[in-house]
C-alpha cells in the first residue's frame, strides 16, 4: 500500500508569520505563531507534489486524512516536562567528559575544567546540558560501563545545585539509573534505544523524557559506506516504527524528542538532503533536534575554507535549522550560535 508523507514548507518568519497566522494565510509549527507555513509537500516513494493549505479540502478523502492528521501533529505545540518551548530554538549545550570525542576530547574530562565549561554553556545561553562520558565519534570503541559513570559522576553532584536541565548523553541502562538518583531531566541515546536492551524498561519505569535518535549501524560502522533507498524516508519510517514498538512496550507519553542523527552513518550528500527536509518530521508530532555543531559535512561543504571550530558553517547551519521549525539545537559553541541568532532575530523585528 502506498504510503504518504506530508512536509511542511514555505515558511514566514516573525512579524509577517503572525500576521499571517492572525489571518488564517498560514499556520504555525508547533504552537509558535512566530513560525508558520502555507504550503505542504505529500510525499511518495516515488512522487512529491506541493499544494497550498487552502487547497487540502480538494485532495482525494483518503489523502486528505492522513495529510489532515500530518497537518495537526505539525501545528500543535510541544511539551517536554521542565523545558520551555516560547523562545526558539532551545540551545542544548555539549560537555563531553571523555579523553577522545571528536572535537573536544580532552578539553573537559577533569573535575575543575568540566564544571568551568558547565558555568561558561549556562552562562551563554544553554538550555540544556547535554553530558557526554563516552565518545560516539565514528570509529570509536565501547568503554565499560562503571568507566563511563566514572567520568560522568565528576559533575553529577555539582549539576544537582544548578538550575539547568540536564541530558545524559549514554548509550548503557547502567550508566542512566546512576545519574538518575541526582538530577536528570532527558536520556539522549544515539544507540536509538537499541544497544541495551534494558534502557526501554528503564525509559518506562522512570518516565523520563528521552531523544529517539537515529544511527545506521554501530559507532564502529556507521560511517563505512552508508546507503540508503531514500535517506529522509527510510528515517522517517525508522521513527515511525520505533514509536510503535516504544508504545507496545508502555511508553505512552510524548515527553520525546527526535534527531535523524546528522553524521551518523550518513555521507555529506544524506546530512544535506535531510537538513533540506527537516521539516518532514514535524509530521510525526515531536519537538526535533539537530546535531550540526563542527560536523564534517560544513568542510565538505567549505572546501578550503574549512577551520577547526567551523563556527560559521555550525552558525548557519543552526539558523537555516531554526527556519524549518528545529525546536533544540545541539551544540558545542553556545556563544556564538546564540550570538548569531540574536542579530538575526533583531534584524528580523520588523520584517
Amino acid at each position: 500500500m502506498k504510503k504518504y508523507y506530508t512536509r511542511a514548507c514555505n515558511f514566514y518568519y516573525n512579524k509577517t508569520s503572525k500576521e499571517n497566522v492572525k489571518k488564517r494565510i498560514s499556520l504555525p509549527i508547533g504552537g509558535n505563531k512566530s513560525l508558520s507555513f502555507d504550503t505542504i509537500e505529500i510525499i511518495t516513494r516515488t512522487n512529491k507534489k506541493k499544494i497550498n493549505i487552502k487547497n487540502i479540502n480538494n485532495l482525494p478523502l483518503k489523502i486528505k486524512k492522513k495529510v489532515l492528521i500530518d497537518i495537526d501533529n505539525i501545528s500543535k505545540a510541544k511539551k517536554i516536562p521542565n523545558l520551555k518551548f516560547n523562545n526558539l530554538p532551545i540551545i542544548m549545550g555539549i560537555l563531553n567528559i571523555t579523553p577522545d570525542s571528536f572535537s573536544d576530547g580532552g578539553k573537559f574530562n577533569k573535575k575543575v575544567s568540566a564544571r568551568k565549561q558547565i558555568q561558561k554553556l549556562i552562562y551563554d545561553g544553554a538550555k540544556i546540558i547535554d553530558l557526554g562520558g563516552e565518545s560516539t565519534r565514528p570509529g570509536s570503541k565501547e568503554i565499560p560501563q562503571t568507566e563511563e559513570w566514572l567520568r560522568v559522576n565528576k559533575v553529577m553532584d555539582y549539576l544537582k545545585s544548578k538550575k539547568i536541565f540536564v541530558s545524559l548523553d549514554t548509550r548503557k541502562t547502567f550508566v542512566m539509573k546512576k545519574a538518575s538518583k541526582y538530577k536528570l531531566d532527558l536520556i539522549n541515546d544515539v544507540s536509538g534505544l537499541s544497544y541495551d536492551k534494558e534502557t526501554i524498561n528503564f525509559l518506562k519505569n522512570s518516565k523520563l523524557p528521552f531523544v529517539l535518535h537515529h544511527m545506521k549501524g554501530t559507532t564502529e560502522t556507521m560511517q563505512k559506506n552508508p546507503s540508503y533507498n531514500n535517506v529522509l524516508l527510510d528515517i522517517y519510517d525508522y521513527f515511525d516504527e520505533k514509536l510503535k514498538l516504544i508504545r507496545k512496550k508502555g511508553i505512552k507519553h510524548n515527553h520525546i524528542i527526535l534527531d535523524p542523527g546528522i553524521g551518523f552513518g550518513k555521507n555529506t550528500k544524506h546530512n544535506i538532503t535531510l537538513i533540506n527536509n527537516i521539516s518532514i518530521f514535524h509530521s510525526l508530532g515531536l519537538p526535533v533536534m539537530l546535531g550540526i555543531s563542527r560536523k564534517k559535512f560544513i568542510k565538505d561543504i567549505s572546501g578550503q575554507n574549512d577551520s577547526k571550530q567551523r563556527i560559521g558553517g555550525t552558525v548557519s547551519s543552526s539558523i537555516f535549522s531554526m527556519l524549518q521549525g528545529v525546536q533544540v539545537l545541539r551544540v558545542h559553541d553556545v556563544n556564538e550560535v546564540n550570538q548569531g541568532i540574536k542579530v538575526f532575530k533583531n534584524l528580523n523585528l520588523n520584517l
